[in-house]
């Protein structure tokens, strides 16, 4: 299923910057990053529960926000792209 994670993290903090930096290395295990604070996540119901998991551990809840939005398994037709596409879609053959 496809998973869209955004994300706001307070960086007000050295504290702050950390939790930033690693909420991204969490999201970029599981997806792509297509904006700043947005990953498009291709998981499976167990990705999915981990990655809130992993993510639940590093937030602080007064001052951060992660969004989850379930776009499901037939996402092709929910996904729209205005200006550049900088990435691949996930489920195109990527060549090295």
């Amino acid at each position: 299923m496809l998973i869209l994670v955004t994300y706001d993290v307070s960086t007000l903090t050295a504290a702050g910057e950390k939790r930033l930096r690693q909420v991204a290395k969490i999201c970029a295990k599981y997806g792509k990053r297509v904006q700043n604070s947005v990953f498009e996540c291709m998981v499976n119901n167990e990705e999915y529960i981990l990655l809130k998991h992993c993510l639940e551990k590093i937030i602080d809840r007064k001052v951060d926000n992660i969004r989850f939005y379930n776009l499901g398994n037939k996402y092709q037709g929910h996904v729209e792209i205005m200006g550049i596409k900088r990435i691949f879609e996930l489920d195109e053959p990527f060549i090295i």
